[in-house]
């Protein structure tokens, strides 16, 4: 099971000092991909002006040529537009799974809203099967939820 306590009071400690939301979208992803070996790509995307794509803004891991992906499309874009995260345990049984870098089997996306207000995504891709628990999705969630406020803040 992985903390991100620290991670989130980090990230609220780099909020109070003025940092904007990339830096702190940076820092989370780097930070993420470090609490576990499970972890094999770790991405931050966030929804375009139109709402109609996810842009890739941070990532650690093998290089991707994913850089935006549609809303509805993948696991990441489904996980957008259907407002929900998303745990897939194999990605090989998924239809709509957008192959990017081989050898990942399953993935985990939360997202990074405030309400019905929809920022982006966090992605984690694992070259391990059954990956992801729901305490992961918990302690991931507590950090697309820090991500949120600051994206929040920045659109007033």
């Amino acid at each position: 099971m992985i903390d991100t306590t620290e991670l989130v009071k980090e990230l609220q400690e780099m909020r109070d000092e003025g940092y904007l939301s990339d830096a702190l979208l940076r820092y989370a992803v780097r930070n993420v991909k470090e609490l576990d070996d499970r972890f094999d790509w770790v991405g931050g995307f966030l929804v375009d002006k139109e709402g109609e794509e996810l842009w890739l803004h941070n990532y650690v891991g093998p290089r991707t040529v994913h850089a935006k992906i549609p809303l509805g499309e993948g696991v990441t874009g489904t996980a957008a537009s259907q407002g929900a995260n998303q745990v897939v345990s194999d990605v090989s049984q998924i239809d709509h799974y957008i192959l990017d870098n081989p050898g990942m089997s399953s993935e985990m996306v939360v997202l990074v809203r405030a309400g019905e207000d929809i920022f982006g995504v966090i992605d984690i891709d694992s070259m391990e099967p059954n990956a992801f628990t729901p305490e992961d999705e918990a302690a991931i969630t507590m950090v697309a939820d820090k991500l949120a406020e600051q994206l929040v803040a920045e659109r007033r």
